[in-house]
């Protein structure tokens, strides 16, 4: 498990935790925050501080103190196999 401030631009990852106030917690669990939600880091500001996260059709900036305090694993990345399919032959037409 790693920190979501530790997620580079262009990497997805699963929210795990939030280690947040309440207040602040609930605001983020209200803009789709949740666990098991998929996040992804976006763009940073050219200082480096915000950055903009992805999550639920929405663009959310965060300073690196809150993102730091958001837990985070990896996303699985399931692989689409496009693999031809050949049809069996009928156990019916085999006794004919």
């Amino acid at each position: 498990m790693s920190l979501l401030s530790q997620l580079k631009v262009g990497e997805s990852a699963v929210l795990d935790s939030l280690s947040l106030p309440e207040s602040v917690q609930n605001h983020l669990m209200h803009m789709g925050f949740v666990p098991d939600a998929r996040v992804t880091a976006l763009r940073k500001a050219p200082a480096g501080d915000p950055t903009v996260y992805g999550i639920d059709g929405m663009e959310i900036a965060l300073r690196k103190e809150t993102a730091s305090a958001i837990h985070i694993r990896p996303a699985v990345t399931v692989k689409k196999i496009s693999k031809e399919l050949t049809p069996l032959p009928c156990p019916m037409e085999a006794t004919r």
